[in-house]
């Protein structure tokens, strides 16, 4: 008999007061809004600036909801920065008019005044870089991840550079600049937004020279002019063989 009032306990949340038998579909609809709405938060205001109370609300749930998916707050901030990691790749390095995204496309996205200025949608390392290292191991380990997923992406758009390092440090210390130069454009961006612009635009300059952006730009500047040629070549009329 114990068993089964645990079982049962244990089946049903109470969401919005009212006893509610959730299904797996409801449960994963249920987690999908709370990681939604913690990576939102914890990129808005800061991690130890919200609480599992403000996240529920957010999601449109309870408390018990929430430790019905996550033993803690932790575990439920790794998972948000873990999927906010994915969306943010996936778009940095989407094919951009049917073709595939090139390093100028990548420096494009992540240091623009778009994603400085939208915090909430924004890369979670830029917006929580400075708290991770007060995490919990579990959270670092999914920043850690994130931050080598950066590196990669970057490692493999690089081109010929005048940068007398390997290809790795040269995409650790872009990644790094990318990061640190969106925290840093936000955090003087009140009180000089010349200067926050300044930063962006002088971290985009130099991040592109080390990653061999302008050697990348001029090739394909080269091959667009190439197709051109060519193009104009076919439509124009060959010339009279006749006498």
């Amino acid at each position: 008999m114990m068993a089964i009032v645990i079982f049962d306990v244990k089946s049903t949340l109470f969401e919005r007061g009212t006893p509610l038998k959730v299904t797996k579909a409801k449960a994963a609809e249920n987690r999908a809004a709370l990681v939604q709405a913690a990576g939102s938060l914890f990129r808005e205001r800061g991690i130890d600036g919200v609480g599992v109370a403000e996240i529920s609300k957010r999601a449109g749930l309870t408390h018990g909801a929430l430790y019905a998916q996550f033993p803690s707050k932790e575990a439920l901030a790794a998972e948000a920065f873990a999927a906010a990691f994915k969306r943010g790749f996936e778009r940095m390095t989407a094919d951009r008019d049917g073709r595939p995204a090139t390093l100028t496309d990548y420096l494009d996205y992540y240091l623009s005044f778009d994603h400085r200025d939208n915090v909430a949608t924004s890369c979670a390392m830029s917006a929580c870089v400075s708290e991770v290292a007060r995490q919990d191991k579990v959270l670092c380990d999914r920043v850690t991840e994130g931050f080598e997923q950066l590196v990669a992406v970057m490692e493999r758009g690089l081109g010929a550079s005048p940068v007398k390092a390997e290809n790795r440090q040269r995409a650790l210390a872009m990644a790094a600049a990318m990061i640190g130069g969106v925290a840093a454009s936000r955090a003087v961006a009140k009180a000089d937004p010349k200067l926050s612009n300044q930063i962006l635009r002088a971290v985009r300059r130099i991040v592109g020279e080390v990653g061999g952006e302008e050697g990348q730009v001029e090739g394909a500047r080269g091959r667009a002019r190439a197709t051109r040629k060519r193009a104009r070549a076919a439509r124009s009329p060959a010339p009279s063989t006749q006498l």
